[in-house]
């Protein structure tokens, strides 16, 4: 069993509708064909723009989202997290309704079997510069 020791929350960075399958697809697939050639996925759940929560690998096993921190952190992302319609797509809090509602449950879920784990934001680890994921994790979950 694994110490865990954070929840990271994460976005994808790309179109809100994406479905969990393409971008574990992205982080598994080969590199000839455009894709990261990891051996595990970034994340062990994505939830999708429907409120779908996708199990992507399992939590006793180590995945890809903090490097440098994957071995104690439960790693959880939803789709979207870009403004597409603008140059650069910029960063955006765009999760829908139900994106919110379940991410919510989810990280309840997690943090009830965890309770020692810390609740963060892919941005809020040491040495990451990125807006991952959109928004202030802290705030949204403080009272978890």
């Amino acid at each position: 069993m694994r110490n865990i020791k954070y929840i990271a929350i994460h976005c994808t960075a790309g179109s809100l509708h994406q479905k969990a399958r393409d971008v574990v697809y992205f982080h598994t697939g080969p590199k000839a064909k455009g894709c990261h050639g990891w051996s595990a996925p970034g994340y062990h759940y994505i939830v999708e723009s429907d409120g779908n929560v996708v199990p992507t690998w399992p939590e006793d096993k180590i995945s890809n989202g903090v490097k440098g921190y994957n071995a104690v952190t439960i790693n959880v992302c939803w789709t979207g997290g870009v403004d597409l319609t603008r140059p650069g797509n910029p960063p955006v809090d765009n999760r829908t309704a139900a994106q919110r509602a379940a991410l919510r449950i989810l990280v309840a879920n997690l943090h009830s079997r965890y309770p020692g784990a810390v609740i963060l934001g892919h941005r809020d680890f040491p040495g990451v510069r990125k807006a991952c994921p959109c928004f202030d994790v802290k705030s949204e979950y403080k009272d978890l």
